[in-house]
């Protein structure tokens, strides 16, 4: 057991990391409509900051990022902005906007997105698998959201198109994001990476607030007591957990197969989205989740 686990740590890491994320989109879901994606944003990385800290401390003595090169900084504080600030920023409103689970399929582009950016960045192989894959992933979308064409209409979509909109661009953020990271951290360790990421994500929020004037509704979303709790439950799951496995993710294997098990979420989510939210699934909606992660396990095994 212990072989097949320092064997396949980076497998591992990334279907853990997946696990987190099926959680975190569904906390931050319910949060967002209470309070308002921009102030789930910045609170849930400050929570992490405090996660984050804490375990560094009792890892080695000390609450904030230490012996980081600073190429290791510009790089990863980079992904940060783009990661969080960028596709985060989209991707939550599109929870908004069309929920966790749709919001969570669309983000199965970014796989593919993740291997395009791999390949340009990285000089990681591309190759027509990941096309085939890429075919079939957006083929497993569109059969959710498009449905059959009203009378003269030649396209139906059944879910917002900005919502839509909104996911992709998180999607194509985390897919960047995540190569940023491997570009910057190389044997850093992943935790203390994240906690770079986070700062810099935080910072970018902080700044952006100044100039929108967002900060007093951050600081009137603190007296909701039910979206904090929703918030906390996020934080952990996301910026800290999450975020961390998927590094160490990135770390062990490749970008493209780190991201293939992540994007398993579109399917994980399910369940919970019909017991939790009581939304109703239908086959043909099911049938196009399974075939997005098809899509995806196809772009990488060849």
């Amino acid at each position: 057991m212990g072989q097949f686990i320092s064997s396949h740590l980076g497998e591992l890491a990334a279907l853990v990391t997946a696990v987190c994320w099926t959680f975190t989109s569904l906390s931050f879901e319910s949060a967002g409509k209470k309070v308002g994606s921009m102030s789930v944003n910045l609170i849930r990385l400050l929570m992490a900051i405090v996660l984050l800290g804490t375990l560094q401390y009792i890892r080695f003595g000390y609450f904030f990022p230490a012996h980081a090169t600073s190429y290791q900084w510009f790089w990863l504080s980079v992904s940060g902005l783009v990661g969080f600030v960028i596709g985060d920023m989209l991707l939550f409103q599109a929870f908004v906007v069309v929920g966790a689970r749709i919001s969570m399929l669309v983000m199965s582009l970014s796989p593919p997105l993740a291997a395009f950016f791999g390949w340009l960045l990285l000089g990681e192989q591309l190759e027509l698998s990941h096309i085939v894959g890429m075919i079939v992933t957006i083929t497993g979308i569109s059969l959710v959201i498009l449905g059959r064409p009203g009378k003269g209409k030649r396209l139906e979509v059944k879910y917002p198109v900005s919502g839509i909109l909104l996911a992709f661009g998180g999607a194509t953020g985390q897919g960047l994001g995540l190569v940023l990271s491997k570009l910057g951290m190389g044997e850093y360790d992943p935790a203390s990476a994240t906690m770079i990421r986070v700062i810099a994500g935080t910072v970018g929020f902080a700044v952006l607030f100044v100039f929108t004037g967002h900060w007093p509704k951050v600081i009137k979303a603190l007296s909701y007591g039910a979206a904090m709790a929703r918030i906390s439950i996020g934080a952990f799951f996301g910026p800290f957990l999450g975020v961390s496995f998927s590094l160490l993710a990135v770390k062990y294997t490749t970008t493209g197969v780190a991201s293939t098990i992540m994007a398993i979420v579109p399917v994980l989510i399910i369940p919970p989205a019909i017991l939790i939210f009581k939304e109703r699934v239908t086959l043909k909606e099911l049938a196009g989740a399974v075939l997005a992660v098809l899509g995806v396990v196809l772009l990488f095994s060849f």
